[in-house]
């Protein structure tokens, strides 16, 4: 019997036709010579001088076609993905539940708190941020680090904030290392998924790292903040080139020498940042123009200055952000 379900396994594989089974005569006597027959496979087995050698082969060489086929799926997947990241189509990656967990314990996730990140590349005034946002000076005792324009460690600040109204934890992402990351793995490699809100920091125009992170809060539905940091050193950069050209003790000449240029400033930001994202095929979002100097002082709930642009709206959709999730968790708990 198992010669002649062996001769059936071979016929099967090979497309060759159907065996009579329930025999278990020797394989010869099976299929005599003499028996007219359309089927190639079985008149090969029923002249072999060893059936049972001549179905092992056969078997064997079916599993190496099949081995065969599955190599040739995989070079071709990895072909398929190399040609998207040429094209700049960058892959999926999700992370597993146990990359998840490990993500959480890394940045010490507590639930019932609401994590913020602050991410951005190297010198993008990203520290400084967080500080004004817990309402301290840089340098001041619990602040922040500022470092200089190359960060060199890529462990993650973990800086609660210091008013016990606000339960909120804030995070500095360095951006160390980034360069040598594919821009879509940077996010993964630091945990960018496991938190409730991410603040992207640039100074002067967004970076493909920085795309990429907003592209994945897409994928992971996490809420995202475009900010542009110091404001107030790029907006007096721009007036000052301008007063080159005008008297500098004209009071009434310089304010309205410093309306053109905020003006100029906030334009300009604006449209760099509308058409970055429409390049990457993301949506239109806005973009918080601010200083932190200004937001420091919003936080301490000091006098607003005339200069303020974007702090204020920036401050109170992060407070209603905070108050949205937290009713969600009221909800769900």
């Amino acid at each position: 019997m198992g010669q002649v379900l062996a001769i059936g396994v071979v016929a099967g594989v090979l497309g060759t036709g159907l065996v009579a089974a329930g025999s278990a005569m020797p394989m010869k006597e099976s299929i005599p010579a003499s028996t007219p027959t359309e089927n190639p496979t079985l008149q090969a087995i029923a002249n072999a001088e060893d059936p049972e050698d001549f179905v092992r082969k056969a078997v064997q060489e079916a599993a190496n076609k099949g081995a065969e086929d599955k190599v040739q799926a995989a070079e071709a997947a990895l072909q398929e993905a190399e040609e998207r990241l040429r094209n700049g189509v960058q892959p999926v990656v999700l992370p597993t539940p146990e990359e998840v967990e490990r993500a959480k314990a890394k940045v010490d996730y507590q639930e019932g708190i609401l994590h913020f990140a602050v991410a951005g590349a190297s010198g993008t005034g990203k520290s400084s941020l967080i500080n004004a946002f817990r309402g301290l000076r840089n340098h001041e005792h619990g602040a922040a680090e500022v470092g200089g324009i190359v960060e060199t460690t890529s462990k993650t600040g973990r800086y609660p904030d210091p008013n016990s109204d606000n339960p909120f934890v804030w995070y500095d992402i360095s951006s160390a290392g980034a360069p040598f990351l594919p821009d879509w793995l940077y996010f993964n490699n630091r945990g960018l998924f496991v938190f409730d809100c991410i603040i992207v920091a640039f100074e002067i125009r967004l970076t493909q790292m920085d795309v990429a992170i907003l592209a994945n809060c897409g994928r992971f539905r996490i809420p995202t903040y475009i900010v542009r940091s110091k404001a107030d050193g790029h907006i007096q950069n721009i007036l000052d080139f301008m007063e080159s050209d005008h008297d500098e003790d004209d009071d009434a000449q310089r304010q309205s020498l410093y309306a053109q240029a905020r003006e100029e400033f906030i334009t300009a930001t604006r449209a760099t940042v509308q058409h970055t994202l429409r390049e990457a095929n993301l949506p239109d979002q806005k973009v918080y123009i601010v200083s932190s100097r200004h937001l420091r002082t919003i936080t301490k709930g000091g006098k607003l200055s005339p200069e303020v642009i974007d702090e204020l709206e920036l401050m109170k959709d992060l407070h209603e952000e905070a108050r949205s999730r937290r009713c969600r968790s009221v909800v769900t708990a």
